[in-house]
């Protein structure tokens, strides 16, 4: 299969550079497949699963937020948050989940709040999701 330029990217640092078949993501307007020869693109991300097909072999991360351009044939991905599955803590995402749904639970929540606790939850439900698709 055909080969892109691939770079994803964190405000962490690189976590990956090399070339590509394809990416799966989801945008913030559904899911997304970008494979060598796709147009020029950019758009924002939303959370949920990545897949990255390099050489044949599949690899998913969670993927928080961020934006993903196609220019020039050259494909990048710039993340809030982007963790390979064999990465992800498990114990931690529980944890995480179990606060949120707590501060949930308390119902006198500002707007703000309720945004925030829905958001950890929604982040820790994907990597449990994702941790055990690997």
């Amino acid at each position: 299969m055909t080969e892109f330029p691939l770079d994803i990217v964190t405000p962490d640092g690189e976590i990956f550079s090399g070339r590509a078949e394809s990416l799966r993501l989801r945008s913030i307007e559904g899911d997304l497949c970008i494979r060598a020869r796709h147009t020029d693109y950019v758009t924002a991300l939303g959370m949920g699963p990545a897949e990255v097909i390099t050489a044949g072999n599949k690899h998913i991360a969670a993927c928080m937020g961020g934006m993903v351009s196609v220019l020039g044939g050259r494909v990048t991905l710039t993340a809030t948050t982007f963790e390979w599955a064999e990465d992800i803590d498990t114990d931690r995402s529980h944890a995480s989940e179990e606060r949120a749904r707590e501060k949930l639970g308390h119902g006198d929540l500002t707007d703000t709040e309720l945004a925030m606790a829905e958001a950890r939850l929604k982040r820790a439900l994907i990597r449990q999701q994702v941790s055990r698709m690997k």
